[in-house]
């Protein structure tokens, strides 16, 4: 792996940075799993207040439900954006960092966050770690690849990147695959499905992204695709932004328009063997960086 690289996702970004909260994350235990397991106690993924028998729950995986005010039942991923913003607040909430937190002192976040709240506090402790979106057909076993984002570090004792799901730790099955090393076979990146879809191998409604509505198939791909190119080049830009021709188009591209597009992921399916062609495109193709958004 060349040093260049590993250098770049040392990097933080707005969204990764620590600011003043580097140390204590750096400072949180080395040991992956408990990493993981520590931050997911931290979190109450928002899907949880659709079932009204959990949030009736006093004893669940996320604690007494019943003590969380009705005023938060809701997704909060507007409001920590950025893994400075969640460890802020965790720590406004309650200053003791356990796996004992209250469910009513937890913040409310999907996998994005916890995927760069994960990278971030890796990039604290000195490693190479990237975003990555994509689909992962393990979080239901109906056939569907579901919109997913996870992390990725480089282990130095293994000499490669490593694939870690922070969201799905401790969860109530077993998965039959290391959360900790998931084997990469088992996640479809944002690339691998956009292509999947232009060649037929994929049906649109295997692919799919929790939007609102819900994104399916060729324009769901595309989500996934710009999510995890903005990751690659350390900017893991939140569910509102995406480009703003192909928002404005509602996602209705030209045959020339894909074409480009085909050239992007092809490049991505291999981002470090095309790391300098990736960033040659960032730096050049301006209309993949401006965002539509709540106020553009």
């Amino acid at each position: 792996m060349r040093k260049k690289i590993l250098d770049f996702y040392k990097q933080t970004s707005l969204y990764t940075d620590l600011g003043l909260y580097k140390d204590f994350c750096k400072n949180l235990t080395d040991n992956i799993d408990e990493l993981c397991i520590l931050q997911r106690k931290q979190i109450i993924h928002p899907v949880a207040f659709k079932d009204p028998n959990i949030r009736k729950e006093k004893q669940c995986f996320w604690g007494d439900m019943r003590k969380v005010p009705v005023s938060r039942l809701n997704y909060e991923d507007d409001l920590f954006p950025t893994a400075l913003s969640m460890i802020s607040e965790l720590l406004r909430k309650d200053s003791n960092y356990t796996e004992n937190r209250k469910a009513e002192n937890k913040i409310h976040i999907t996998c994005r966050g916890e995927a760069i709240f994960l990278a971030a506090t890796l990039k604290a402790k000195g490693y190479s770690a990237r975003v990555r979106s994509g689909f992962a057909p393990y979080i239901k076993e109906d056939g569907i690849f579901y919109d997913h984002w996870i992390t990725e570090y480089f282990n130095p004792l293994k000499n490669r990147w490593v694939l870690v799901d922070a969201d799905e730790h401790c969860p109530d099955y077993e998965m039959g695959f290391d959360l900790n090393d998931i084997p990469r076979e088992k996640f479809l990146f944002g690339a691998e499905a956009y292509l999947g879809m232009r060649n037929n191998k994929y049906k649109t409604n295997e692919i799919y992204y929790a939007s609102d509505p819900a994104t399916l198939g060729l324009k769901a791909s595309l989500r996934g695709l710009f999510y995890d190119f903005h990751s690659l080049m350390n900017d893991e830009i939140i569910f509102l932004h995406l480009p703003k021709y192909i928002q404005d188009k509602n996602f209705e591209l030209t045959e020339e328009e894909y074409k480009e597009l085909d050239k992007l992921a092809t490049l991505m399916l291999d981002p470090d063997k095309n790391f300098d062609k990736l960033v040659h495109i960032w730096n050049n193709e301006p209309k993949y960086r401006i965002m539509s958004g709540a106020l553009n």
